[in-house]
Parts: C-alpha cells; structure tokens; sequence
C-alpha cells in the first residue's frame, strides 16, 4: 500500500496490516509484533528516507507491504526513496529520544536486511516470524491422527469398569 511519506499514513497501515493478519489466522502475539515493526519501519522512512519518486518535497509517498507465503512465514517491507545513510543499528545514549527503532526490530524479528530494488529506491524487509499460524490451526493442519489422539484423564485411571454395573445387581 502506498503510505504518506509522513506520520498521516502510520496508522491506517497499521490498522490495515491488523486486519488482513487477522483475518488470515495469524495469532495476535505475531500481528502485535508485526504492527510495531511496521511502525518502526514507516517512521524511519519518513525520518531518514526520501519519498518515492522524483518529489523532493518531501510530501509523496513510501510503499508498506506484507505477506504470508506459503510456508507460513510473515514478511513486512517498507520502500522508500533512500537517503543519505544506510539503515544499521545505532546505540543511542540513555537519554536520546530515539535510534532504538532498529535494534527493537532485531530484537522481535527473525532476520531483517536491506536491498537496493529500482534505481532510488531502497527496502528494508524484516522476517517476523518463521511460522505465524495460530496454535489451533497448527493443530488443525497436523494428521487425522494428531488431532483425535488424546490421554485418559489421570482421575479415572483407578475406576475398574466393574464399579460402573454394581446397581444391577
């Protein structure tokens, strides 16, 4: 989706990714991940990117996008007209009021890079996770076996199947 390159469109991205992850069957602890890396990303594009295109105005847009693929692993990317830096993690001081956007990606991320696509345009794609399906749906996609096979409860392990014929004398 094509995002304001600015705060405006942070929020609609968000709310969007939310929604489709959902409706998609991804847990909520991976879509909460997922809409803060998202955030991070969008914010430093438009602190330390350009916008996409020839406007140096700096009021045109980034592209936010996100997938499942078909293994289950959810990828979030942000494209923006690069800028003078490549993005790497910093070490703010403790009292800096910001540089910690990547590092708090690398923290709730699998792997996280940055590529050169188009001319004058760079990506940083982040992996969120290798394997978003919810636990129920894990389950649902195991064997016929797996999904029927199931323990005694331990409280009936001492009932002898006599006891339950007593009253017919």
């Amino acid at each position: 989706m094509a995002v304001p390159h600015g705060p405006a469109g942070v929020g609609e991205a968000r709310h969007r990714m939310r929604d489709q992850l959902r409706v998609g069957g991804v847990s909520e602890a991976v879509i909460d991940d997922a809409v803060l890396i998202l955030s991070e990303l969008l914010s430093n594009a438009c602190r330390h990117g350009r916008p996409l295109g020839d406007d140096m105005a700096g009021d045109g847009d980034v592209r936010a996008a996100w997938r499942v693929d078909t293994r289950g692993c959810l990828t979030v990317e942000v494209t923006d007209g690069g800028g003078p830096t490549r993005p790497v993690p910093a070490t703010p001081s403790v009292t800096a009021h910001g540089g910690r956007g990547l590092n708090i990606i690398s923290a709730l991320a699998d792997d996280w890079g940055v590529r050169d696509d188009a001319p004058g345009e760079v990506t940083v794609w982040v992996v969120v996770q290798k394997d978003v399906r919810s636990e129920s749906e894990a389950q649902a996609q195991g064997t016929f076996a797996t999904r029927v096979a199931s323990r005694a409860p331990a409280s009936m392990s001492d009932l002898d199947f006599a006891d339950a014929f007593d009253d017919l004398g």
